[in-house]
């Protein structure tokens, strides 16, 4: 294996900032889509539970951010060059 763009400090902290970034970005997104859906929820059909509209956010939440992370490590690794850095001899 050679040596991964990812130990150089300088661009690990690119790097870093860059994901950092691309997360706070769609957090505010996930955050403005959580807004509308709730107010969507509670126009449609009034407040049948309160539970209702927490496991709805959480759940929307969760899988936009999940997305979000993973992508953003994809986009990290990639551009950083790290995979390319990877020999896979067999």
């Amino acid at each position: 294996m050679t040596q991964s763009p990812l130990d150089n400090p300088e661009i690990a902290a690119i790097a870093w900032a860059r994901y950092k970034r691309l997360i706070k970005r769609w957090s505010l997104v996930t955050l403005a889509v959580c807004v509308v859906l709730i107010a969507y929820l509670a126009w449609e059909f009034g407040l049948p539970s309160i539970h209702l509209y927490i496991a709805t956010v959480l759940g929307i939440a969760g899988v936009i951010m999940l997305t979000v992370a993973l992508m953003a490590l994809l986009f990290l690794s990639s551009g950083t060059g790290h995979d390319e850095s990877i020999d896979d001899r067999e």
